[in-house]
């Protein structure tokens, strides 16, 4: 972790700033200290925008703005590796750009790692399996919109299996921006 740099992405609308404690809590596993992010972020102004937040173990070295518009993610390439690490929200994200690089045509992917269900490359992810929404167990970051959801007790912790996945009739994905975005019409590719 020495001189490594981490981010968040936090949700700014209409001057608000959204799910401050869970990043803040994000921040406080990662580097082991506080950082009270409400002395700096300020939006400038009332539209969506998605704030970025980079800090090193030490301290906060930027904060950005930019207007928000969601990617649309319809469909999805289920990718192998049993080896990939992301642990914290680094800065340095080749090894998932990489993995992202084998979607073929798809929107996005989803990571499978050792059988198991993890992440897509910008959001958790939950199947509505049994009149409830599970979301794996196995995650490559643990999003803030996730720990949020499962503090409420909307979505419940499971492993998810290849199989499990391929037979859901409804997948939600969920990060800081989008919230939970279920996707009733969806493909997922082998």
């Amino acid at each position: 972790m020495i001189n490594e740099q981490f981010f968040e992405t936090i949700k700014c609308d209409d001057e608000e700033v959204f799910n401050l404690d869970y990043h803040q809590k994000r921040i406080s596993r990662t580097i082991g200290k506080n950082i009270n992010l409400g002395e700096y972020i300020y939006p400038p102004s009332s539209q969506l925008l998605k704030c970025k937040v980079v800090y090193d173990k030490d301290e906060v070295l930027d904060i950005s703005y930019i207007p928000y518009k969601a990617r649309v993610i319809n469909s999805f390439k289920i990718v192998l590796d049993d080896n990939i690490k992301y642990k914290y929200k680094a800065l340095n994200r080749d090894d998932i750009d990489k993995l992202y690089d084998k979607r073929e045509n798809c929107d996005d992917i989803i990571i499978v790692k050792y059988g198991f269900v993890t992440d897509t490359t910008i959001a958790n992810i939950a199947i509505y399996e049994n009149d409830i929404w599970i979301t794996p167990k196995t995650t490559l970051l643990d999003g803030t919109m996730r720990d949020r959801f499962l503090a409420e007790n909307k979505i419940k912790e499971s492993d998810i299996t290849v199989d499990q996945l391929l037979c859901a009739k409804k997948i939600a994905i969920m990060n800081a921006m989008i919230g939970f975005k279920v996707i009733e019409e969806f493909e997922i590719l082998i």
